[in-house]
């Protein structure tokens, strides 16, 4: 199992309360949720992204990943510690595994979501039972054209990590891309494949901007943006 790894995506939302803190509380929330997380990725893999803007239920993604699943659940412990975790809730999280994909040569990756493209697109999939009862052969021939349509567009980088068993639903799937509309054209075209009629749900869908911790936790609270505005107005 060691040539796999352990995926968690980890959506919170804050409390609008916290915003109206004075600022150096603010700052101090955010040191220890910051804190928490470089801890983690001294030797694991850690990613961050905000959906602030593009989703009304979540503010910020956390990817971690491991090898080990015990590591996953030590560190959102440490992390529901923090003071900015206390304000915040989690409405949605998916747990997933990288392992080979029977339809594809590809081998299996160590990490997925490591390219430095600006944007991610994560949605849970689940495909109708009925998908499962057609021979192998016949699930990879319908995918080999699914897998064509992706191939053609190589400005996305496609990751498909694996649920059954673990969580909720069957495979959580992450797009990196640095144009949205590259990434509504695929999605548009998958929809015309044989393989998207045995999908059952492939929602929600979240688009989130890639950008340091630093960076995305300041966009809780708009600091770097009133940052850069008062900048702006001294000049």
């Amino acid at each position: 199992m060691s040539d796999r790894t352990f995926v968690k995506f980890t959506f919170f939302k804050l409390d609008p309360a916290w915003r109206r803190l004075d600022p150096e509380q603010r700052a101090s929330d955010k040191r220890e949720f910051l804190a928490a997380c470089e801890d983690f990725a001294e030797d694991r893999s850690l990613r961050a992204y905000s959906t602030v803007g593009t989703r009304g239920d979540t503010d910020l993604l956390i990817l971690s990943q491991s090898p080990v699943l015990e590591d996953l659940h030590t560190f959102h412990v440490v992390l529901g510690q923090s003071g900015l975790a206390r304000w915040a809730d989690v409405p949605h999280s998916y747990l997933a595994m990288t392992k080979p994909s029977p339809y594809s040569e590809e081998g299996v990756r160590r990490e997925i979501c490591v390219s430095d493209r600006r944007y991610l697109f994560v949605y849970p999939l689940d495909k109708k039972r009925e998908w499962y009862a057609l021979p192998l052969e016949e699930r990879r021939r319908i995918m080999a054209s699914h897998i064509e349509v992706g191939r053609r567009y190589p400005q996305i980088s496609i990751n498909t990590a694996y649920s059954f068993g673990i969580d909720d639903q069957e495979f959580v799937v992450s797009f990196e891309a640095d144009e949205p509309g590259d990434f509504l054209d695929l999605v548009q075209e998958l929809r015309g494949t044989e393989s998207s009629a045995y999908t059952q749900r492939d929602i929600p869908i979240f688009s989130c901007v890639a950008m340091s911790l630093p960076r995305a936790l300041d966009s809780l609270d708009g600091t770097a943006a009133t940052a850069a505005l008062t900048g702006s107005l001294d000049d």
